[in-house]
């Protein structure tokens, strides 16, 4: 199945499934219940959901897999590596039983913990979390979805994981505020620029807001990327009645938004919180098959965690003055490990007007590479 997903990626448009945790709560799933364990306490109800999905046109499903990472499920009974392949058999019963092809996605949603050095979590750890779940998962599944994800450096780890531990196609998805920025401070630009430069298969955006609220996100994200745009939107905002969430959009509604989206190109649809298999089914008999051609012109661009600059639509300015050499005060700094120096001169330059920083620590007494990393 893997050949036939990359031969048609982007060219026929790809239907995903809708919102999981909304079917389990339909099904009496409580506050404080683990969604995961019940890959192993109440498999015939996961399976249910998954083939639900797949009788309403989806063609592809996710596994119940999405907070099963080893520090999550640290103190589950069950333990991460049974569950994750509990999850994965589910889908594969799921898939056996609807009886026709379908796609099964490794689904690994954010780690729980902040990556340095917004929190304690480093990338290297980040990085073995998320290659555990992958190597365990192998070639029973069909690609791997990093979805929900708000902070592009653990996106960056798990694409490095999947991508050195296995040959499957990686589709990535961020959730985005109505500011345009994901909760760690992500534009569009550059979750583009990142995920372009790692090779991934797909990405776009899932969650947090509906098909009406992330336009604007949709469109810059399909003005700057080559890739195949993936959305998951939830059915509109969320409100509560009674202390229950509840969802604005009705499946009609639903329907006619996202496929306003599909006519300017998004090539792989389906629905998150609040969406059920009614409006998945929608999508699949009102939507076109084929995805409309956008045209995009390949522009150089290089970013941080959350700034890209853009080269040749402007002047771009290139603050130099992050250099050690004639500068005593800098250099005593760098080898006093006093980086606070050097934090003052670069919001200096920025204040200037740079776009871009030059970062150089070249002295004959120091470790470059670390005193870099640093």
């Amino acid at each position: 199945m893997q050949m036939n997903l990359k031969q048609t990626l982007g060219k026929e448009l790809l239907i995903f499934d809708g919102g999981f945790g909304t079917q389990l709560q339909a099904l009496g799933l409580k506050a404080g219940d683990i969604p995961e364990e019940l890959n192993i306490t109440q498999p015939e109800l996961v399976q249910s959901i998954h083939l639900a999905y797949l009788e309403a046109g989806a063609q592809v499903i996710s596994t119940n897999t999405f907070g099963c990472n080893p520090l999550k499920m640290a103190e589950s009974q069950y333990g991460f590596a049974t569950i994750l392949q509990a999850a994965i058999d589910n889908a594969k019963a799921a898939k056996k039983s609807y009886g026709k092809p379908c796609y099964i996605a490794l689904d690994i949603g954010p780690i729980g913990q902040l990556l340095a050095p917004m929190g304690e979590l480093s990338f290297e750890d980040a990085y073995d979390l998320i290659a555990q779940q992958v190597k365990l998962a192998g070639d029973q599944v069909d690609l791997v979805l990093l979805e929900t994800m708000t902070d592009i450096y653990e996106v960056k780890a798990g694409v490095l994981a999947v991508k050195e531990h296995s040959d499957l196609p990686v589709f990535v998805t961020m959730t985005y505020e109505a500011n345009g920025r994901t909760l760690a401070g992500c534009d569009p630009l550059t979750m583009v620029t990142v995920l372009e430069g790692l090779g991934v298969d797909a990405l776009g955006v899932n969650c947090s807001l509906g098909p009406v609220e992330l336009t604007p996100i949709i469109n810059e994200i399909l003005a700057n990327t080559t890739l195949p745009v993936m959305m998951q939107p939830n059915a509109g905002l969320p409100f509560l009645v009674d202390g229950k969430t509840c969802f604005g959009l009705d499946k009609e509604t639903f329907a006619r938004e996202v496929a306003v989206h599909v006519g300017k190109g998004v090539a792989v649809v389906g629905g998150c919180c609040g969406t059920t298999p009614a409006f998945i089914n929608l999508l699949a008999d009102t939507l076109p098959k084929a995805v409309a051609p956008r045209q995009i012109t390949k522009k150089t661009r290089v970013s941080s965690g959350n700034t890209t600059v853009t080269f040749g639509d402007h002047i771009v300015v290139c603050g130099e003055r992050l250099n050690p050499t004639g500068k005593k005060k800098m250099k005593a700094a760098l080898l006093a490990g006093e980086y606070e120096t050097l934090v003052t001169e670069g919001i200096a330059q920025e204040e200037a007007g740079a776009h871009v920083l030059d970062v150089n620590v070249g002295l004959p007494d120091l470790d470059e590479p670390k005193v870099m990393g640093k």
